[in-house]
């Protein structure tokens, strides 16, 4: 049976009445109106300006120099019509998902979450079985997923709502016009080690021809979408900064959280990955359990005998968007090799980001974002990164992993 943790408890879990966590999990929230389209800081074509400056060459320090209206562009001025004029639909979710966003990474970062797993009886690092589609819930997983759920609600944006934290997606509202997948906190089993977590999420637009469908089939319909009808997708780093990583279709793009300000600064437009990186990231405690194909790719790159003559190096964290992160940053491949995660709320949102930067997302055999969901927590190989140490990877055959001796990562 799955737990439940209520959030209209004005001290959940013991936090101080007054602390951030307990004013941030009241249902009370609206979002600060800060959204005007047509006019105002959207439509001033400022962000546009700076997104075709990009293009030609894009320096940090050009961002972040000077502030407010002279110095930046937050995520509302990117997506409005001074930017990439997404819609105003979209936009209005958005401001809700990046609420989301900030409510997480309070919690996140917060010193009082090391006593949700005592209260909750849940032990850390803890996770469901080999046989499980789903993973055990954790306490801040649940929350994490009740912070996106109210807030995607709150948008009246949104008609379903599909979380790996779920057994079923959720129909919202009959108004909304679109689909949000996401899994909500990805990497929480390592929070007590402050090792970096994540949010991943992935917009799709609403079947409205399966409306005449009994909601419980028209909700679940809508979530199987594939990969290749994302509206937008993009990911969460919860770390020494607060980065969101979006693509709307146009190219993928970084925001970094200003604590000073509450906005989400663009401070890396237009992401290329390297058509090559020197990097791969792998739990390779498992070598013995993989296929011949990927033991010689990890044994040839690492020893600098593949079509790059530069020995690679590992790197893994263990936390599927830390290492996505750095992958799209640096180049190489990230990489899980048996089934594990999740086609729906992982595999796709991060094969459609690495895509929009010029890279691929593949399952090993297939590219991802072509696979058709055919259950709701369906679980794929995932392989994502630069183009040519793809192609490289699939060059050595089966890379897929077949034995699945019970370990959870």
């Amino acid at each position: 049976m799955q737990s439940t943790i209520t959030l209209s408890s004005p001290t959940p879990f013991g936090f101080p009445p007054n602390s951030l966590l307990s004013r941030a999990n009241t249902p009370s929230f609206q979002p600060k109106k800060t959204i005007s389209v047509g006019g105002g800081k959207l439509g001033n074509g400022r962000c546009h300006s700076r997104m075709d400056s990009s293009v030609r060459g894009f320096r940090v320090r050009s961002q972040m120099s000077g502030g407010g209206e002279n110095g930046f562009c937050t995520l509302m001025e990117f997506v409005g019509k001074g930017g990439a004029d997404v819609g105003d639909d979209l936009v209005v979710l958005l401001a809700h998902l990046q609420y989301a966003a900030k409510r997480i990474a309070a919690l996140v970062a917060s010193p009082f979450n090391s006593s949700l797993e005592k209260q909750s009886g849940v032990a850390a690092g803890g996770g469901g079985g080999s046989g499980s589609e789903r993973d055990t819930p954790k306490p801040l997983d649940i929350i994490s997923n009740e912070i996106i759920r109210s807030s995607l609600q709150n948008s009246g944006k949104v008609a379903v709502m599909a979380s790996e934290e779920d057994d079923a997606p959720i129909w919202l509202t009959d108004g909304g016009s679109f689909v949000v997948v996401t899994d909500p906190l990805d990497g929480s089993r390592n929070i007590d080690a402050s090792i970096p977590t994540g949010t991943i999420f992935g917009i799709y637009n609403r079947l409205v021809e399966l409306d005449h469908l009994p909601v419980e089939e028209r909700a679940l319909l809508n979530s199987l979408q594939s990969g290749t009808r994302l509206v937008a997708a993009g990911y969460v780093l919860y770390s020494s900064a607060t980065i969101l990583c979006a693509s709307f279709g146009l190219g993928t793009h970084a925001f970094t959280l200003d604590h000073s300000t509450g906005d989400f600064i663009l401070t890396h437009p237009n992401i290329k990955i390297p058509p090559r990186g020197q990097i791969y990231s792998v739990n390779d405690a498992r070598y013995f359990d993989w296929p011949e194909g990927l033991r010689r790719y990890i044994d040839t790159v690492r020893q600098g005998k593949g079509r790059y003559p530069k020995k690679y190096s590992a790197r893994y964290i263990c936390s599927l968007v830390a290492d996505f992160h750095r992958t799209l940053m640096y180049g190489g491949v990230a990489m899980n090799p048996r089934d594990h995660l999740r086609l729906v709320y992982e595999a796709n949102p991060l094969s459609f980001l690495v895509e929009q930067a010029g890279g691929r997302g593949s399952d090993g055999k297939s590219r991802i974002l072509s696979l058709q969901p055919v259950k709701l927590h369906q679980r794929r190989p995932l392989f994502l990164g630069s183009s040519e140490d793809m192609e490289e990877l699939e060059s050595y055959g089966d890379v897929q992993q077949k034995v699945n001796p019970g370990y959870e990562v």
